[in-house]
């Protein structure tokens, strides 16, 4: 009897079903039919950036059959994706991720060439991938510091605060030392000041996390602020200047890769350390030691502090090593970017890596991916009045904290943040 009320169970779990991204293509498929029957004109596309040594014509055709074709696409991979969910099949992974990304790169490219169609704007493609890669650095830095201390059992809500202090850290340095990588090695120490003291109150005194976090950021706020005030509009020429910022640096050859070699090998230091930056925890969060006892902080303490791992001690340093990955990633806003500080720079961008940071299921490839799409929709939003100015700018600005609430509201599933998260460890 209970045999077959156990395979009963594993039926009735069989026969759930997830009609998410079914619903999903159908949308994408309906909005691209939408586009093709209502483009006119001629759109404009560019494939090559200015720093390349070659130059590729422009392309220019009709925007309607590209846009007909994409929708046969897209309503393909629909069809496909409700056959699969009325008959119950599980397709292989790699398979659901490669349609995945055909239809979401299908409807984007759609959006673009419905934009395009009949303006006299150019939809410069390479240099939207330059400027999703620039955009997303920050958002990636801060959803890898929420990936480090949130795998350890420390909520880190102070990231935007760690962005904040790591631009205002890192133009302070480079204006002073004259030399942006002066700026490089205070941004860091900026955000691991300030992760310190989320490590204090709640590593050690046991302080909910959440409320402290909210706390810095505050504090952050302010305190550059008042220097700001104070320090930086005083003497603007010595403290707060953009003339010592990162300059790109072109990799031979790889630079030179058509659509895409700009956007990857035509960056600042600070992109190249943040393609290290993700390799490294991509590696060494589930393949060492240290990312062992990291995360079994985060899962079962009791069970870390039983083998003799000092959980306390683990959760602390490594609350101060995701702050400096945020701090790093602030110093994007002004030596990164070529910008003086200004009040408030980071502009919410903490919460946008919090967000890709759950969109991800705190991995950091899964981070990196979402905060890749949150800078590409900024990316567009900032490329589109050049290329239709007729769409209205307040619509343009909604886009990416759009993309931000139908990504984490629609398609983050039951993901699992670790156990232990918000659990002061006593012994």
């Amino acid at each position: 009897m209970s045999f077959e009320k156990t395979l009963a169970e594993q039926t009735e779990v069989q026969l759930k079903r997830s009609w998410k991204m079914p619903i999903a293509y159908v949308l994408g498929a309906v909005l691209l039919a939408l586009f093709a029957s209502t483009a006119s004109g001629d759109v404009h596309l560019r494939l090559n950036d200015r720093s390349q040594s070659y130059t590729l014509e422009d392309i220019t055709t009709p925007g309607a059959p590209i846009l007909w074709v994409l929708f046969v696409l897209v309503a393909l991979i629909a069809a496909w994706s409700l056959f699969c969910t009325t008959t119950r099949r599980t397709p292989a992974r790699w398979l659901s991720s490669l349609l995945m990304a055909l239809a979401g790169i299908g409807t984007v490219f759609g959006f673009l060439v419905y934009a395009g169609s009949g303006s006299n704007g150019v939809v410069t493609l390479t240099s939207l991938l330059v400027s999703t890669i620039a955009i997303s650095t920050p958002l990636i830095f801060g959803s890898l510091s929420g990936v480090v201390s949130e795998h350890v059992g420390v909520v880190n809500i102070a990231i935007e605060g760690d962005l904040l202090v790591g631009a205002f850290a890192g133009v302070m340095a480079a204006s002073f030392f004259q030399t942006p990588y002066a700026g490089i090695i205070a941004a860091p120490l900026a955000g691991a000041l300030l992760g310190s003291l989320l490590a204090l109150f709640s590593v050690k005194y046991g302080v909910d996390q959440i409320i402290v976090g909210v706390v810095l950021n505050v504090l952050a706020l302010g305190l550059t602020t008042f220097f700001y005030g104070t320090l930086m509009k005083v003497s603007p020429q010595t403290l707060n200047t953009n003339q010592f910022s990162l300059t790109p640096i072109k990799i031979p050859l790889l630079a030179e890769i058509p659509v895409i070699g700009p956007m990857l090998f035509n960056q600042t230091l600070l992109v190249y350390l943040m393609y290290l930056a993700v390799a490294f925890l991509a590696v060494f969060l589930y393949r060492s030691r240290w990312g062992l006892r990291l995360r079994a902080c985060g899962e079962h303490p009791k069970a870390a502090d039983t083998v003799g791992i000092n959980v306390n001690r683990t959760r602390g340093r490594n609350a101060i090593l995701a702050s400096s990955f945020a701090g790093l990633g602030g110093a994007f806003f002004t030596i990164g970017s070529g910008l003086a500080f200004t009040d408030n720079i980071s502009a919410g961008n903490g919460y946008i890596a919090l967000a890709a940071m759950i969109l991800g299921k705190w991995h950091p490839l899964g981070a990196t991916s979402a905060a890749l799409m949150f800078g590409f929709a900024q990316a567009v939003a900032r490329m589109l009045p050049n290329v239709s100015p007729a769409i209205p700018s307040d619509l343009v600005s909604m886009i990416p904290y759009l993309v931000t609430i139908v990504a984490v509201a629609g398609f983050v599933g039951k993901s699992k943040a670790p156990a232990a998260e918000n659990i002061p460890y006593v012994k």
